[in-house]
């Protein structure tokens, strides 16, 4: 059975918590036991169907389809007193849209920022359940460095750091953006023969640390090369000494020099790779899952909080270069 979201909360009766619309159109099922039985969350129940509006207590959007105008909101009649509005994404900032005519909506914010009122975490890790973990993944390793990217421009700075990277150390490109596209069943195999992956997110905005470190460095067993938030935001989150973040150094060449040098030097290498022993990563994909989390933390939600400027909150952090 998967971890536990949280402690089940220790409200006496169970939390409705209903999903205004499927987030990017895809609906799936939701049995009513599905938090207990899947999650071990306790007097939850997830709905879809919105006859259940006036009974629900809490009411979640999911960001992408309102700002496009396809799901408005249920503004008449008012809502119940003590109903509370969730405002969901795991977008970064710059591809939430304008939030203004939000204002004075939403009660919670729920987001992969870990100040959101609800966390929702693209992943985390988490300790291994016995002592003697995994060996570190060191073995069959023949590529210095690859990145798998579908949407390059030249404007990005992770664009211009990879430019000046490899000046420095060979870098293999997959993705969509040189037609070297990777199966899923390909994906995981073919960055494990990597020593090196750039996870590199498309937006630098606060806590935005996507699947690229979580998924397709930690879970292949190569170390990632970061690109993102600051170095503070990865270090809240991971192991200091599992990861290498681009803002370290002065130039790519210069990261580029020190990862050929890791690429010789195999006992330091290793050292990136030993929170594997203690450590296994979780990932998180299920909106269900996501759904679930509000209930397990229900009790100790704001009651009488508001965003009176959510567009400000969203973008309290703007990407940069």
């Amino acid at each position: 059975m998967p971890p536990k979201v949280s402690a089940p909360h220790p409200t006496n009766r169970d939390v409705t918590i209903l999903l205004w619309h499927w987030p990017f159109g895809v609906p799936y099922a939701l049995p009513e036991d599905l938090c207990l039985q899947r999650y071990n969350v306790s007097r939850c129940k997830l709905q879809y169907n919105r006859t259940t509006l006036p009974t629900a207590d809490v009411v979640v959007f999911h960001n992408k389809e309102l700002v496009q105008g396809k799901q408005p909101l249920p503004l008449h009649p008012a809502r119940p007193q003590g109903q509370r509005w969730v405002w969901m994404s795991l977008e970064s900032p710059a591809h939430n849209g304008d939030l203004r005519p939000f204002a004075d909506i939403f009660n919670l914010t729920m987001s992969y920022r870990r100040d959101a009122d609800i966390t929702i975490p693209y992943g985390k890790l988490v300790p291994r359940e016995t002592e003697n973990g995994e060996e570190p993944l060191c073995h069959n390793k023949s590529i210095p460095v690859c990145w798998v990217v579908s949407n390059y421009r030249t404007s990005y700075r992770r664009s211009r750091v990879y430019n000046q990277l490899r000046e420095a150390v060979p870098v293999t490109v997959y993705g969509r953006w040189n037609k070297r596209l990777l199966s899923p069943d390909e994906l995981l195999p073919t960055i494990s023969r990597c020593y090196f992956y750039l996870a590199f997110e498309n937006s630098e905005s606060r806590d935005y640390i996507t699947e690229k470190l979580w998924k397709n460095a930690y879970q292949s067993g190569a170390v990632p090369v970061v690109l993102g938030p600051p170095l503070d935001d990865y270090n809240a989150v991971a192991p200091r000494a599992s990861f290498i973040h681009v803002d370290e150094f002065a130039s790519g060449q210069d990261l580029g020099r020190r990862l050929q040098e890791l690429v010789k030097d195999k006992e330091r290498y290793a050292g990136f790779l030993r929170w594997q022993k203690d450590w296994r990563v979780k990932l998180y994909t299920d909106w269900a899952e996501r759904l679930c989390t509000i209930c397990s933390q229900y009790d100790r939600l704001p009651k009488h909080k508001i965003y009176t400027d959510l567009d400000a909150w969203v973008k309290a952090q703007q990407p940069v270069g």
